[in-house]
């Protein structure tokens, strides 16, 4: 097959993470250097399209004197947003790819970003292939999304720090970590980071279960700290949310950590102290770990290969150890991925002595009274 001149799109839709200047790295590099195609990066995703701005990337231009910056710089040199054009300008934004000039476009989101632009790219006759990015780790069908394994180690780093101020004061420090509706954070790091007690949405919990664990290392152990952590999307105890609306309107999750420390502390009749600690967005920062720098650079790579061989529509994937691709309509079909409540690191971590909540329990399903229900989709990116 022969590769005539190309011009291609590429953007970052939807929460930034670590990893995504990589991946952006891989697309310029492999586009120029092995095809001599024309690489143009469209700022804060479908804004850019909207307002017809782009800015040429070049494998010069990405590095100085030398030294490539990229591989080891969190966010996004591209820039990002959560909140963008309304579905009324949907419209503009598919005429905006073609005013660009783009024979592809490459997007760089999670799995609701995946899914307007995929829509985007129906409605607008795009040749458009995705890239799938969220430290929640959520997107179905890949086993590992840009930006996930950074922020476990980012989360990793904090359970050590507060592991130290527990002890001191002989508290228990409560965690919320981020995640959305999915635990897959707060699992890994929890068992990571030396967690006693981790509490995802995926499995419901009691509070005298947690009073217990926290029993069993006070009696057993003479430990008298413990390290408490919680998934934003852990319900309470009657199965609904805690989130609150921000003054743009947003509907944010928040709160879970409070209502555990606080029915910790009612529950033991104060005898336990609790204290709560919200990572928030330090989560999302920093530099990429060597996992996700070379889990960006193969699906950066492998996303200019598809198109290449002209094989749009499709998600590069990470399964099995290895780059693959499916369907962009198979991503979208399914429902994000959660944890198995029965499944390898769930059997690790109870092995281990953590508290995972109720073996028996009927789980609590993961949307209900979810941020996921607040209201309906739009094109947002």
């Amino acid at each position: 097959m022969t590769h005539t001149h190309k011009r291609i799109g590429i953007l970052t839709s939807g929460g930034d993470c670590p990893g995504l200047n990589a991946a952006i790295r891989a697309v310029v590099s492999h586009a120029t250097l092995s095809f001599g195609w024309e690489v143009l990066g469209i700022p804060y995703a479908t804004q850019g399209l909207l307002d017809r701005k782009a800015v040429a990337l070049t494998v010069h231009g990405l590095d100085m004197r030398g030294i490539d910056p990229l591989l080891s710089t969190g966010g996004t040199i591209l820039g990002s947003i959560n909140r963008g054009p309304t579905e009324a300008h949907a419209g503009e934004i598919v005429e905006g790819y073609h005013a660009l000039g783009l024979d592809a476009l490459i997007g760089i989101g999670g799995d609701g970003s995946l899914a307007i632009l995929s829509q985007l790219a129906e409605q607008g006759d795009w040749n458009f292939v995705g890239i799938p990015k969220t430290i929640d780790n959520d997107v179905a069908v890949t086993e590992r999304s840009i930006g996930f394994d950074t922020a476990v180690n980012t989360l990793v780093e904090a359970l050590h720090k507060l592991s130290y101020t527990a002890a001191s004061h002989d508290r228990v420090m409560v965690v919320e970590t981020m995640g959305r509706d999915s635990g897959h954070l707060a699992l890994h790091a929890g068992i990571a980071g030396g967690a006693d007690v981790i509490l995802i949405p995926e499995i419901p919990y009691t509070i005298d279960g947690v009073r217990q664990k926290l029993s069993e290392l006070r009696d057993r152990w003479g430990h008298r700290f413990a390290i408490v952590v919680v998934a934003e999307g852990a319900k309470t105890l009657s199965g609904e949310s805690r989130a609150y609306t921000d003054a743009q309107g947003e509907i944010r999750l928040r709160g879970i950590g409070n209502y555990i420390a606080d029915e910790i502390c009612r529950y033991t009749e104060n005898t336990i102290e609790a204290r709560v600690t919200v990572l928030g967005h330090v989560q999302r920062g920093g530099i990429p770990s060597a996992f996700d720098r070379v889990l960006a650079s193969a699906l950066g790579t492998a996303a200019i290969d598809l198109v290449a061989e002209e094989r749009f529509g499709h998600v590069v994937v990470w399964q099995n150890g290895e780059v693959d691709n499916v369907p962009i309509s198979e991503v979208c079909a399914k429902s994000p991925t959660y944890v198995d409540p029965q499944g390898c690191l769930v059997k690790t971590a109870r092995g281990l002595g953590i508290y995972m909540g109720e073996l028996n329990a009927s789980a609590i399903p993961p949307l209900v009274g979810s941020i996921a229900d607040a209201k309906p989709p739009s094109i947002v990116s």
